[in-house]
């Protein structure tokens, strides 16, 4: 049976419900507790989608801003990744060897 309800065929139908349930869980794991499932799932559509696009453009804002905080021409000791740059740490250790206080 061919027959779609507005253009929803049984193809699409578990890719939008995957959609649906990614977008409900991205509400409620990076709106840090303030919502639950329940309201997220039963709010409406358009108020989720304004809710999830808010947030959305939050945590874009806060990860420019992270970038652009830091100062060209100089080096920091953890990547992006939030790793500490061995090579880096090294270069940045050469300076201070040997001038230990204890004794």
């Amino acid at each position: 049976m061919g027959l779609t309800f507005f253009g929803l065929t049984p193809d699409l139908a578990p890719q939008i419900r995957v959609n649906v349930f990614k977008q409900i869980h991205e509400i409620l794991f990076h709106g840090k507790g303030g919502y639950d499932y329940n309201t997220i799932y039963n709010m409406p559509l358009w108020l989720r989608k304004f809710t999830f696009n808010e947030i959305k453009m939050f945590y874009e804002k806060e990860e420019s801003a992270y970038k652009n905080q830091q100062e060209p021409g100089k080096t920091s000791l953890i990547d992006a990744d939030g790793k500490v740059n061995v090579q880096q740490f090294k270069n940045a250790s050469k300076d201070y060897k040997g001038k230990s206080s204890y004794k």
